[in-house]
């Protein structure tokens, strides 16, 4: 089973291990034991939010070259179909989400992927879209 790992997951496995409770250090250590067995999945949509919005240039750089070893997964014209045809669907049920959120969700669909997250979205999303998430608490 591989695995689309969401920005928030990522972000936690980023960041310096010393402010980490147990829990999200077991996080990281499932989401290291993933890399290790090949079962990571990437897209550059997730790609751009972890490096969007990092002040100093040393630290985009050292993120970005710990993203480098994975590679985008292809995304194609039917994959954002699919996200739009999604995002329209919740919305009629009255949830919300983002065009990266529906994204994640239309190629996780289609491919058979696992979502690892902590965003509770995906929980709603699932209620309505055929989805396999693997949702952790954040704390």
């Amino acid at each position: 089973m591989r695995f689309l790992v969401d920005t928030c997951i990522w972000s936690l496995a980023l960041r310096r291990k010393n402010n980490q409770t147990n829990h999200q250090q077991a996080i990281v250590e499932k989401l290291r034991s993933l890399i290790d067995e090949q079962q990571v999945v990437m897209l550059g949509a997730i790609r751009q939010e972890i490096l969007s919005g990092i002040q100093h240039q040393e630290q985009f750089e050292r993120i970005r070259n710990k993203l480098r070893p994975f590679p985008d997964y292809p995304i194609t014209t039917t994959d954002f179909e699919t996200a739009a045809e999604f995002f329209n669907r919740c919305r009629t049920k009255g949830v919300q989400g983002s065009n990266t959120d529906f994204l994640i969700c239309a190629v996780a669909n289609a491919y058979d992927f696992r979502i690892m997250t902590f965003d509770r979205d995906f929980e709603h999303f699932s209620k309505h879209i055929d989805l396999k998430v693997d949702l952790f608490k954040a704390s």
